[in-house]
């Protein structure tokens, strides 16, 4: 009941980023990060190292301070959400008190809910998305290590509503609690970055933040839709009513790279997932448009300074 209803809000919230981003985090082995609590009163600090994964902390109560390296601390509020990537990070009552390593605390199974000192002046809960080896920086490389969730972004409802049912599940005792806090977590990185997509500026690099350009975002799905079609830059360009050259400028100017560049990559990264998942040279090179291993080998080698013998059968 509680995962429908937050599949329907999230179903109503900006298209924008929903088919490209869930294809991306299947295809990359997006694994749930387990939800986890903290209650905290008096002086505190809990320090965490930085790992390739989208990781989310919302205060539902009380405030704190969040540390990161080589940025001002950050106050943090009753009901605000930050998305955290690739990056160690510090929860504290203050930026002064000396932190202490967080991640024991969380060590055992089923250690979900961590008190410290005699109340719960601050409360707050956490959870995200890990990647398997190796595939995390297609996701991570197109965001910042740091994102506030705009409260008045278009799924700020979304992210209310999971973080009111993610509360309840987070140390809950009930049957199936600890699952369903995984995938309320997962719901909610999704949600997460949809709020960030839809209030980031224009200005904004990344093929993440690209998919809220109208025409620029309908050339992603359309790549990322087929995979394997022999795109050139004048199919692309004809498909979202741009022409060659304005294309191929806005292309580059939003997500970084052109057009042709950013599917070899794409590809590349989704050829090396599938080679690790025991797919043969053969299979995976016409899965991702190749039609010959020769013309494979020398793209995987080029991307990642090795023939794709070592990654597949």
């Amino acid at each position: 009941m509680i995962y429908a209803q937050t599949a329907m809000l999230l179903s109503r919230s900006a298209e924008t980023t929903s088919d490209p981003l869930s294809e991306v985090l299947a295809a990359l082995g997006a694994l749930s990060v387990r939800g986890t609590g903290l209650k905290a009163a008096g002086d505190w600090a809990l320090a965490f190292d930085g790992r390739a994964r989208l990781k989310f902390v919302a205060i539902t109560r009380g405030r704190c301070w969040l540390l990161l390296p080589d940025h001002p601390p950050e106050a943090l509020v009753e009901g605000d959400v930050v998305l955290i990537s690739n990056t160690r990070y510090t929860v504290a009552s203050n930026p002064a008190v000396e932190p202490i390593d967080g991640m024991p605390l969380y060590a055992s199974p089923g250690q979900d809910m961590v008190c410290l000192g005699a109340g719960d002046e601050t409360a707050m809960i956490g959870g995200g998305s890990g990647f398997a080896a190796g595939a995390a920086s297609f996701v991570l490389d197109a965001l910042p290590t740091f994102v506030r969730v705009d409260r008045a972004s278009p799924t700020a409802e979304a992210v209310a509503r999971t973080l009111e049912f993610l509360r309840t599940e987070v140390g809950s005792a009930e049957l199936g609690g600890s699952l369903v806090a995984e995938r309320l977590a997962e719901i909610l990185v999704v949600a997460a970055v949809r709020a960030f997509v839809a209030t980031s500026p224009a200005t904004s690099v990344g093929w993440i933040t690209a998919l809220a350009d109208p025409r620029i975002g309908k050339a992603l799905r359309l790549l990322h839709g087929d995979v394997a079609r022999r795109w050139t830059v004048p199919m692309l360009a004809s498909e979202v009513g741009m022409s060659r050259s304005a294309f191929t400028q806005r292309f580059a100017d939003r997500v970084g790279c052109p057009p042709l560049g950013y599917l070899t990559h794409w590809r590349m990264v989704l050829a090396k997932r599938k080679l690790s998942a025991g797919h043969t040279v053969a299979a995976v090179a016409a899965a991702v448009g190749y039609e010959s291993q020769s013309a494979f080998s020398h793209a995987f080698k080029r991307a990642f300074g090795r023939t794709p013998r070592g990654d597949g059968r």
